[in-house]
Protein backbone atom coordinates (compact mmCIF):
# COMPACT_ATOMS: atom_id res chain seq x y z
CA UNK A 1 0.00 0.00 0.00
CA UNK A 2 1.00 3.63 -0.71
CA UNK A 3 0.59 6.45 1.63
CA UNK A 4 -0.26 10.08 0.39
CA UNK A 5 3.67 10.73 0.95
CA UNK A 6 4.78 8.33 -1.68
CA UNK A 7 2.61 10.26 -4.50
CA UNK A 8 4.57 11.12 -6.98
CA UNK A 9 4.37 11.80 -10.93
CA UNK A 10 4.47 8.74 -12.50
CA UNK A 11 3.37 6.45 -9.92
CA UNK A 12 0.68 3.53 -11.05
CA UNK A 13 -2.25 3.23 -8.35
CA UNK A 14 -5.72 1.50 -8.63
CA UNK A 15 -8.50 2.91 -7.98
CA UNK A 16 -12.02 1.04 -7.54
CA UNK A 17 -10.59 -1.59 -9.47
CA UNK A 18 -8.83 0.66 -12.48
CA UNK A 19 -5.35 0.98 -13.32
CA UNK A 20 -4.52 4.84 -13.31
CA UNK A 21 -1.32 7.00 -13.51
CA UNK A 22 -0.51 9.96 -11.61
CA UNK A 23 0.63 13.22 -14.18
CA UNK A 24 0.13 15.45 -11.80
CA UNK A 25 -0.08 16.57 -8.07
CA UNK A 26 0.07 19.70 -5.21
CA UNK A 27 0.19 19.23 -1.57
CA UNK A 28 -2.03 21.65 -0.01
CA UNK A 29 -1.98 22.72 3.48
CA UNK A 30 -4.82 24.82 4.28
CA UNK A 31 -4.92 27.39 7.33
CA UNK A 32 -7.46 25.74 8.88
CA UNK A 33 -8.62 21.80 8.58
CA UNK A 34 -6.59 18.79 7.34
CA UNK A 35 -3.68 19.04 4.92
CA UNK A 36 -4.78 17.06 1.54
CA UNK A 37 -3.04 16.25 -2.07
CA UNK A 38 -4.60 17.19 -5.10
CA UNK A 39 -3.88 15.05 -8.18
CA UNK A 40 -4.36 14.75 -11.57
CA UNK A 41 -5.05 10.92 -12.50
CA UNK A 42 -4.87 9.21 -16.14
CA UNK A 43 -7.20 6.11 -16.74
CA UNK A 44 -4.21 4.09 -17.84
CA UNK A 45 -6.77 1.53 -20.04
CA UNK A 46 -9.36 4.68 -21.73
CA UNK A 47 -6.93 7.63 -21.49
CA UNK A 48 -9.19 10.38 -19.34
CA UNK A 49 -7.90 12.53 -17.07
CA UNK A 50 -9.53 12.70 -14.05
CA UNK A 51 -8.94 15.20 -10.74
CA UNK A 52 -8.68 13.34 -7.38
CA UNK A 53 -7.89 14.82 -3.96
CA UNK A 54 -6.40 12.01 -1.26
CA UNK A 55 -6.45 13.01 2.73
CA UNK A 56 -3.04 13.06 4.41
CA UNK A 57 -2.60 9.55 5.64
CA UNK A 58 -5.20 8.34 3.15
CA UNK A 59 -3.94 4.91 1.55
CA UNK A 60 -3.58 4.25 -1.73
CA UNK A 61 -3.94 0.66 -3.69
CA UNK A 62 -0.77 -0.20 -5.85
CA UNK A 63 -1.77 -1.50 -9.72
CA UNK A 64 -0.82 -4.47 -10.90
CA UNK A 65 1.88 -3.91 -13.25
CA UNK A 66 4.94 -5.22 -14.71
CA UNK A 67 7.46 -3.35 -16.54
CA UNK A 68 9.69 -5.17 -18.96
CA UNK A 69 13.45 -3.39 -20.03
CA UNK A 70 12.72 -3.43 -24.08
CA UNK A 71 14.98 -1.88 -26.78
CA UNK A 72 13.65 1.07 -28.96
CA UNK A 73 14.08 -0.10 -32.01
CA UNK A 74 11.34 2.24 -34.96
CA UNK A 75 8.73 4.15 -35.75
CA UNK A 76 6.49 4.10 -38.99
CA UNK A 77 4.80 7.39 -38.27
CA UNK A 78 2.16 6.42 -36.11
CA UNK A 79 3.49 3.39 -34.27
CA UNK A 80 6.26 2.67 -32.11
CA UNK A 81 8.25 -0.79 -31.96
CA UNK A 82 9.90 -2.24 -29.35
CA UNK A 83 12.05 -5.29 -28.85
CA UNK A 84 12.00 -7.64 -25.41
CA UNK A 85 15.69 -8.07 -24.37
CA UNK A 86 14.93 -11.20 -22.60
CA UNK A 87 12.56 -13.17 -25.70
CA UNK A 88 13.43 -10.96 -28.38
CA UNK A 89 9.59 -10.25 -28.57
CA UNK A 90 8.39 -7.41 -30.27
CA UNK A 91 5.53 -5.27 -29.39
CA UNK A 92 4.17 -1.97 -30.74
CA UNK A 93 2.77 1.26 -28.91
CA UNK A 94 0.67 3.88 -30.21
CA UNK A 95 1.82 7.41 -30.58
CA UNK A 96 -0.89 8.32 -27.85
CA UNK A 97 0.62 5.78 -25.81
CA UNK A 98 4.40 6.86 -26.24
CA UNK A 99 3.34 10.91 -25.52
CA UNK A 100 6.10 13.27 -25.37
CA UNK A 101 8.43 10.27 -24.77
CA UNK A 102 8.61 10.76 -28.61
CA UNK A 103 10.79 13.93 -27.74
CA UNK A 104 13.25 11.66 -26.61
CA UNK A 105 13.51 8.05 -28.21
CA UNK A 106 16.74 7.07 -29.91
CA UNK A 107 16.70 3.79 -31.89
CA UNK A 108 18.34 1.15 -29.37
CA UNK A 109 17.69 3.37 -26.68
CA UNK A 110 16.50 0.93 -23.49
CA UNK A 111 13.25 1.86 -21.88
CA UNK A 112 10.94 -0.15 -19.15
CA UNK A 113 7.70 -0.68 -21.06
CA UNK A 114 5.10 -1.24 -18.56
CA UNK A 115 1.82 -3.62 -18.81
CA UNK A 116 -1.30 -4.21 -17.27
CA UNK A 117 -2.62 -7.79 -17.87
CA UNK A 118 -0.70 -8.58 -20.59
CA UNK A 119 -1.08 -5.26 -22.33
CA UNK A 120 1.40 -2.70 -22.90
CA UNK A 121 0.10 0.56 -21.32
CA UNK A 122 3.27 2.81 -21.31
CA UNK A 123 7.40 3.61 -21.07
CA UNK A 124 9.20 5.56 -18.62
CA UNK A 125 12.35 6.56 -19.98
CA UNK A 126 15.89 7.34 -18.29
CA UNK A 127 16.22 10.48 -16.58
CA UNK A 128 18.89 11.81 -18.99
CA UNK A 129 19.67 11.51 -22.77
CA UNK A 130 22.33 12.48 -24.35
CA UNK A 131 21.30 13.56 -27.98
CA UNK A 132 22.89 15.60 -30.53
CA UNK A 133 21.77 19.44 -31.93
CA UNK A 134 21.42 19.18 -35.97
CA UNK A 135 20.33 22.85 -36.24
CA UNK A 136 20.81 26.18 -34.20
CA UNK A 137 21.77 29.69 -35.05
CA UNK A 138 25.26 30.74 -34.88
CA UNK A 139 26.20 32.05 -31.19
CA UNK A 140 26.60 35.20 -30.75
CA UNK A 141 28.80 37.44 -28.20
CA UNK A 142 27.19 40.12 -26.76
CA UNK A 143 25.22 40.34 -23.58
CA UNK A 144 25.46 36.81 -21.61
CA UNK A 145 24.95 38.33 -18.61
CA UNK A 146 20.94 37.31 -18.40
CA UNK A 147 21.39 34.07 -19.08
CA UNK A 148 20.11 34.32 -22.47
CA UNK A 149 19.34 31.00 -24.53
CA UNK A 150 18.73 30.27 -28.71
CA UNK A 151 16.51 27.49 -29.72
CA UNK A 152 18.17 24.12 -31.09
CA UNK A 153 16.50 20.94 -32.75
CA UNK A 154 17.88 17.91 -31.89
CA UNK A 155 18.25 14.30 -33.55
CA UNK A 156 14.42 13.95 -32.85
CA UNK A 157 12.80 17.09 -34.13
CA UNK A 158 12.20 18.09 -30.44
CA UNK A 159 13.34 22.10 -30.33
CA UNK A 160 14.91 22.93 -26.76
CA UNK A 161 16.17 26.26 -25.46
CA UNK A 162 20.09 26.46 -24.97
CA UNK A 163 22.87 28.89 -24.11
CA UNK A 164 24.21 30.74 -26.70
CA UNK A 165 27.39 29.03 -26.97
CA UNK A 166 26.43 25.77 -28.63
CA UNK A 167 27.05 24.76 -32.17
CA UNK A 168 25.67 22.44 -34.31
CA UNK A 169 26.94 19.05 -33.90
CA UNK A 170 27.33 18.94 -30.31
CA UNK A 171 25.99 16.39 -27.93
CA UNK A 172 23.67 18.24 -25.21
CA UNK A 173 22.08 16.37 -21.91
CA UNK A 174 17.90 16.52 -21.59
CA UNK A 175 16.43 15.88 -18.71
CA UNK A 176 13.78 13.84 -20.17
CA UNK A 177 11.45 14.61 -17.07
CA UNK A 178 11.22 18.57 -17.57
CA UNK A 179 12.09 18.60 -21.38
CA UNK A 180 15.25 21.06 -20.58
CA UNK A 181 18.39 21.95 -21.17
CA UNK A 182 20.83 20.30 -18.56
CA UNK A 183 24.68 20.17 -19.83
CA UNK A 184 26.83 19.86 -22.93
CA UNK A 185 28.50 16.49 -23.47
CA UNK A 186 31.85 16.14 -24.56
CA UNK A 187 32.17 13.40 -27.35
Amino acid sequence: MYETSDIRKGLRIEIDGTPFQIIEFQFVKPGKGTAFTRTKVRNILTGAVLDRTFKTGEKLQPTNTEDREMQYLYNDGSEFYFMDNSNYEQISLSSEVIGDAANYLLEEMNVSVGFFNGKPIGLSLPNFVTMEVIETSPGEKGNTVTGATKPASLITGYTVNVPLFIKQGELLKIDTRTGEYVERVKA
